[in-house]
């Protein structure tokens, strides 16, 4: 049978001679009983170099046999026709043109109808058959032995051979595969992908070389194998398709390998990930952020890290055994995992897990929790309550490790992962990575948490040592703000202050003491003290920053800018002095905002430099804007640009002064700035009060 699409040989249509006889290219000469030839096949001609005409009718031992061996023939060709049993062997031959060639026979003898003997010879090139015999005999002994599996196939994609290695590979003897398909020997195979590729193969000519399949067989029915199968089509000597050739070699151990390889290499790059997107700030919640980020979805589908209660507060926590564990949710992160969501603890909400659960057995124990296998039965102590525990079980979760989160030897807390989408269950190999993540991330957790509670002592220090005033003071209406900066070292140097005098006058204070955190926060405090008594004295703008100026060189060597202004409602006046300080801006009804021309100062604290006061005008509806310079540098930009930028937006119809303070904070306070702010503006009221 031609398999479709595959030319005939012949240009008439018909299918050429092909086969065996034509390889050894066999000759046949037909002898009568006298031993004369009757028939000269064409490759007998070809053999012995004579032609037809010639040898027909010639006495064959005449014109085959060499001399040397003319008796023997005769004997040997009697004997045939004698006794009728065939005789095979080799002898040289003596061909036309006098050389010798060494050729092997088989003779038989023939009877035809009329019961006339006849002997047929058959004759090859000892040389070829030889050739032939060392190839069968090599392929025979490289098919038995190969450890790669080896099959034929017909045209039909049935098997016509399997070597031992193929037995062993499926499972199956050699001789239930005979005359069956792929499908039905191995039906747990990708059947379809197999069969197509081979009669593309049959179509095209076109091998296919080492493509992978995945499944398993009789031999190891209860493991996947990994193997490489090739595939080439046969024909015959004259280009007939007669089939397929197939070899599969088991390359599961090399896939593990590579898989395990690759595991390892994903594991290496996530531990640098890691190292490069946790504890980017120093803010508590964003590094937690960050590690749920890492360990979603790489690690696990989803990701949770808790921290201790205590903890957050900064003290020590130790568990009993008999203990609830009072922790903190401070992120949660999941890979397309609502329900696993919806049951796991809001970031921010404090939940109290009894003894029994997995996740208070980690943090007592300072150890990892790892359920490779969740059952029914688990859920219970993964989850935070029974509905917690009906989401888990609805999302699919199927696998749990929790890690703890220690630094300097303190557990602080917990990484939760679970596995739902993900089909394996956590390894050994996840454990290690786990508990790498999780150390790597506690370290930067813990400084988070210092930081942050250092952070919040400075801030409450910076907010208790600021006053608060009444919207309404002395002729003024009055608006302030304070925004600390992003960093823990950074908070606390800004103030404002807004001071009642005598005869309704009021002191408007704004400063920047150079430096940050509690020892900033504690020095303003200091200098704040020490203006408001001095205001109290109602000194000269100027008179009272040269006392100032004594009581900042005595204060640790400290430097801090200020400007102090005094309003006057009955002389609609303001007196100002600066010392170092960005200038303050007055914005006038029909006028563009201008920024006060004063006489800049030296900082408080350097000594030696007198300062001076300015007079200005200032009249009901009159606007003063004080702020610091954390409002307006950046390290992008340079500072008149900056200030323009301010001024543009103060410039336009009059508003509420609170509206005011929002606008400036959110348009030029930069979320990464690493200064805090002071802001106080102050509009001038009319006599009665009214605008």
């Amino acid at each position: 049978m031609r398999a479709p699409g595959i030319p005939p040989a012949g240009s008439d249509g018909s299918v050429g001679p092909s086969g065996l006889l034509d390889v050894l290219r066999v000759a046949s000469v037909v002898l009568d009983a006298k031993g004369h030839i009757v028939l000269w096949s064409p490759l007998a001609e070809e053999l012995f170099g004579y032609s037809a005409d010639e040898a027909l009718g010639k006495y064959a031992a005449r014109i085959m046999v060499d001399e040397q061996h003319l008796d023997l023939v005769v004997k040997l060709f009697a004997d045939v026709m004698l006794t009728g049993q065939s005789w095979a062997g080799a002898f040289p031959i003596r061909r036309k043109d006098g050389s010798t060639r060494l050729v092997e026979f088989r003779n038989m003898r023939l009877l035809d109808e009329q019961g006339d003997i006849f002997a047929l010879g058959l004759c090859a090139d000892q040389s070829t058959v030889r050739r032939l015999e060392r190839d069968v005999a090599l392929s025979t002994r490289l098919v038995a032995q190969s450890p790669v599996g080896l099959a034929v196939l017909d045209t039909d994609l049935r098997y016509v051979s399997v070597n031992p290695a193929l037995e062993r590979i499926n499972g199956i003897p050699a001789a239930e595969h005979i005359g069956r398909t792929f499908r039905e020997v191995l039906p747990h195979l990708d059947v379809e992908a197999i069969e197509s590729a081979a009669r593309r193969v049959l179509e095209t000519g076109c091998p296919i070389v080492d493509r992978q399949t995945v499944g398993r067989t009789p031999a190891d029915p209860d493991d996947e194998h990994v193997w490489t199968i090739s595939l080439y089509r046969l024909e015959d000597a004259v280009g007939t398709v007669i089939g397929v050739a197939g070899s599969v070699v088991d390359i599961t151990e090399q896939h593990r390998a590579g898989v395990e390889a690759e595991a390892a290499r994903r594991r290496l790059a996530l531990i640098a990930d890691a190292s490069a997107r946790i504890g980017t700030t120093l803010e508590l919640d964003r590094t937690a952020c960050e590690l749920a980020d890492v360990a979603v979805p790489e690690l696990a589908d989803i990701a949770a890290v808790d921290l201790l209660e205590a903890v957050v507060d900064g003290r020590r926590s130790s568990l009993g055994p008999a203990e609830h564990a009072v922790i903190r949710a401070l992120a949660v992160q999941a890979e397309d995992a609502p329900e696993a969501l919806r049951a796991a603890d809001p970031p921010g909400q404090v939940a109290r897990y009894g003894p029994d659960r997995l996740v208070t057995e980690c943090v007592r124990t300072g150890a990892p929790v790892l359920v490779a296998r969740v059952g029914a039965d688990d859920l219970p102590r993964i989850a935070r309550s029974p509905e917690a525990a009906e989401l888990l079980s609805r999302a699919g979760v199927h696998s749990y490790l929790a890690v703890p989160l220690i630094a300097r030897g303190e557990v602080l807390g917990a990484l939760d992962l679970k596995r739902t989408r993900n089909p394996l269950p956590f390894s050994d190999d996840d454990l290690l990575l786990a508990r790498e993540l999780a150390a790597r991330a506690a370290v930067q957790i813990d400084n988070a948490r210092w930081y942050q509670n250092a952070r919040d002592t400075a801030l409450t220090l910076q907010r208790s040592l600021l006053p608060s005033h009444p919207p309404v003071i002395g002729g003024l209406e009055v608006a302030s703000r304070y925004q600390p900066a992003g960093a823990t070292t950074e908070v606390g140097g800004d103030w404002f202050d807004v001071i009642p005098l005598d005869g309704r006058k009021t002191a408007l204070v704004v400063g920047d003491v150079m430096g940050s955190g509690i020892n900033a926060a504690a020095t303003m405090g200091r200098l704040r003290t020490a203006t408001t008594t001095l205001a109290s004295l109602d000194l000269d703008p100027a008179r009272l920053l040269d006392h100032l100026d004594r009581i900042t060189q005595d204060l640790d060597h400290s430097i801090a800018t200020c400007v102090y202004a005094v309003h006057d409602p009955e002389l609609r006046q303001c007196r100002i002095a600066n010392a170092g300080h960005l200038p303050p801006v007055r914005l006038r009804e029909g006028r563009p905002p201008e920024l006060l021309d004063l006489p800049t100062g030296a900082p408080l604290g350097v000594g030696g430099v007198a300062f001076s006061t300015t007079e200005i005008d200032l009249e009901p509806g009159d606007r003063l804007v004080f702020y610091t310079d954390g409002l307006v540098e950046t390290r992008q930009h340079p500072l008149d640009e900056r200030l323009d930028a301010l001024l543009s937006l103060l410039e336009g119809p009059d508003r509420p002064l609170e509206e005011v303070c929002d606008l400036l904070l959110r348009t030029l306070h930069q979320p990464d700035n690493s200064d805090d702010v002071a802001l106080l503006i102050a509009r001038v009221q009319k006599q009665d009060g009214r605008e």
